[in-house]
């Protein structure tokens, strides 16, 4: 069975940083979409960045671009995402969620705000930004 665990949320004040990290179990890794999503209350949840496990390609939001670096570790089947230059409109529930499915990948960088489903989904770390 799938397992997700995410780890790292906070609180910071503006232009802090933070680090999440998604430790995965149960999963037949190889070739895998991963992905950081959040959702902010009242709102609909949308998608961060994601990762191909093999070969490391990365996909990015506007929203995350140039401060968020998605990354993965095959040692330690960990995804993390390094967020720099926080600012309060980042305060979210920020989950981790994969898919063997490469499509899903591509299909998350045409839709960041209506996000496709992924298979298997972290419990959230919450992450708060204070100005």
């Amino acid at each position: 069975q799938v397992h997700l665990v995410e780890s790292g949320g906070g609180s910071v004040q503006a232009g802090g940083s933070l680090r999440l990290s998604c430790t995965t179990s149960g999963y037949p890794h190889g070739k895998t979409c991963m992905g950081w999503f959040r959702q902010a209350p009242g709102k609909e949840r949308e998608g961060v960045a994601a990762i191909y496990t093999v070969g490391g390609s990365t996909w990015y939001s506007d929203s995350a671009k140039g401060r968020f670096t998605i990354s993965y570790d095959n040692n330690k089947n960990t995804m993390y995402l390094q967020m720099n230059n926080l600012k309060p409109e980042d305060t979210a529930m920020y989950y981790c969620a994969a898919d063997p499915e490469l499509w899903r990948c591509v299909a998350l960088d045409r839709a960041w705000s209506k996000p496709v489903d992924f298979g298997a989904w972290g419990q959230g770390t919450q992450v708060t930004v204070s100005s």
